[in-house]
């Protein structure tokens, strides 16, 4: 069934969309009535995907960052490789943001979708929301969804888990890695339930608020595809250029594994492709066997930039308002949603929910969120192409950088004396 699953997700959108068009007709009141009445069946499909969010959280990041290796011993290598992932990440998630503003979303009709999830009180500053991501009790940020502040407690303890002796860090991930495990096989078993929950969510909220909102829905899938072109022109492609690479050339020699990560939707199933074409340009072994295997678990652009317009996209179609430090929120928990997630369908999907709890969503984002996963496959498809493509200009930059490095150490050594 996997394959046929994106096909059946899009029968379910289609299939709601036009029993819930059906019913705004007057004559079909009734069953207007009960497509509303139903939509709990829907919901609880995605209290069931945000039951997994935390473990997987836990699991991925910490997984991925303890199996990095002794910090103390990464070197020059490993400092380029984080701090490219992290700033292009970071871009990205920006850049998703702006376009997400300047996309022409609109509000749904209804005023019953934006009083019910308007916030009291005084909303945090700027400064308030940064000091909200260092947790005081990490096992009290987990029970109350506050995810940013797990997210920094749990890539700590797995920065400290590789200062331990081999043989007890292995012990330590191991464990985490089977708890990745389980939340991978929940993530698939929820899957299966998509296709019903999406044709119930779709449905009643057609019947809520017209068939209208699918335009929107198209509207944010072009989004989507454009942040994504823009993070590659602004940022990845000048980044070829840095690493002393030929841009053409190197497209035309890496474009194998970026086809095969956008049809195959997976970057795991591209990396042995990726690391040939890497190679295949010149770039070093070590940052091959490095940044690739690395990159392909904790570095995605392409879906820091969809987590990020999915976010402005879904607080503005239910009116949500969007404050300057729940605009910094969106950008930080963009970035840090991007690097944990599992290599299958749908984690995604269960990630994202990470950046619309962060900024205060609430129940609304269900039905945000059942558009999204309607079209998910075409937009995952396009976002794992740039997330393997940045990886591929990551490990070419860090090479690059790493060579010319050594290259001045050596031109700096004293003259030998003849």
């Amino acid at each position: 069934m996997t394959r046929r699953l994106p096909r059946l997700i899009f029968a379910g959108l289609v299939g709601g969309a036009a029993l819930g068009a059906l019913s705004k007709m007057p004559a079909l009141s009734s069953l207007n009535s009960l497509l509303i009445a139903i939509e709990p069946i829907g919901t609880a499909f995605i209290r069931l995907v945000t039951m997994i969010v935390v473990p997987l959280v836990i699991a991925s990041l910490f997984t991925a960052v303890g199996s990095l290796g002794d910090i103390r011993r990464l070197g020059t290598i490993g400092g380029r490789t984080l701090s490219y992932f992290l700033i292009t990440t970071f871009i990205a998630a920006g850049i998703g943001f702006v376009v997400g503003i300047v996309a022409p979303f609109r509000a749904l009709p209804s005023p019953a979708a934006t009083t019910a999830i308007q916030p009291a009180g005084t909303l945090p500053g700027v400064a308030q929301q940064l000091l909200a991501l260092i947790p005081q009790n990490p096992f009290a940020a987990a029970s109350q969804g506050e995810l940013l502040p797990l997210i920094v407690a749990v890539c700590l303890f797995a920065a400290a888990t590789t200062t331990l002796p081999t043989e007890q860090r292995r012990q330590v991930l191991t464990a985490f890695e089977r708890l990745n495990d389980l939340s991978t096989i929940l993530i698939a078993w929820m899957m299966q339930l998509a296709p019903a929950a999406v044709f119930v969510l779709i449905a009643a909220t057609v019947a809520k608020f017209g068939a209208s909102l699918l335009g929107d829905l198209l509207t944010f899938a072009g989004a989507v595809v454009v942040a994504l072109v823009l993070h590659v022109v602004v940022v990845l492609l000048p980044a070829v250029r840095l690493a002393g690479y030929r841009i053409r050339d190197f497209v035309r020699e890496t474009s194998d594994a970026v086809m095969l990560a956008f049809a195959t939707a997976s970057s795991s199933a591209a990396l042995p492709v990726s690391m040939a074409a890497a190679e295949r340009v010149g770039v070093s072994p070590e940052a091959v066997g490095f940044v690739l295997p690395a990159g392909t678990t904790i570095d995605k652009n392409g879906a820091a930039a969809y987590k990020a317009v999915t976010a402005v996209f879904i607080a503005t179609l239910f009116g949500f308002q969007l404050t300057p430090g729940r605009e910094l929120t969106i950008v930080l928990a963009s970035t840090a949603a991007a690097f944990a997630g599992a290599g299958v369908p749908g984690s995604s999907l269960i990630t994202t929910l990470i950046v619309l709890n962060a900024i205060g969503l609430g129940t609304e984002a269900s039905a945000g969120i059942a558009l999204v996963a309607a079209i998910d496959r075409p937009l995952d498809m396009c976002r794992t192409a740039v997330n393997t493509l940045g990886n591929l200009i990551g490990s070419a930059w860090v090479g690059s950088a790493t060579s010319r490095a050594r290259a001045d150490l050596r031109s700096e050594s004293p003259a030998v004396v003849r």
